[in-house]
C-alpha cells in the first residue's frame, strides 16, 4: 500500500507540474479553446470519481471519491461558465443590418 501510495504521489506532481508549465505558456488568444478542452478532460475526471465512489472499498476511498466528483463537477460548471462569459465578450452589442 505505500509503494503504490509513493507512485501515485509522484504521478501527481510530475502531472501538476507539466499542467502548470503547459498552461503558464499559452498565449491569451488560446485561452478560450484550452478551457473548452480542459472541461472536456474534467468531465472525464468526473468519470472516473464517480467509479471509485461506486466501487466503495473502504469509507476513505468512498470520503476521496466523493470530494473528487463534487471538486470536478464544479470545476467543469465554473469552467462552462467562464468560457460563455468570455465568449460573450465578443459578440457586437450594435443591432446587425438585415
Amino acid at each position: 500500500m505505500g509503494s503504490a501510495l509513493i507512485n501515485g504521489l509522484f504521478v501527481f506532481m510530475l502531472a501538476a507540474f507539466i499542467g502548470f508549465e503547459v498552461i503558464r505558456r499559452v498565449s491569451p488568444l488560446l485561452h478560450t479553446p484550452l478551457m473548452s478542452l480542459t472541461n472536456a478532460l474534467d468531465a472525464i475526471a468526473v468519470v472516473g470519481a464517480i467509479v471509485l465512489v461506486g466501487e466503495h472499498k473502504s469509507t476513505l476511498s468512498f470520503v476521496f471519491g466523493f470530494l473528487a466528483v463534487v471538486a470536478a463537477t464544479s470545476n467543469v460548471v465554473g469552467g462552462f461558465l467562464i468560457t460563455d462569459r468570455m465568449l460573450k465578450m465578443f459578440k457586437s452589442s450594435r443591432p446587425t443590418k438585415p
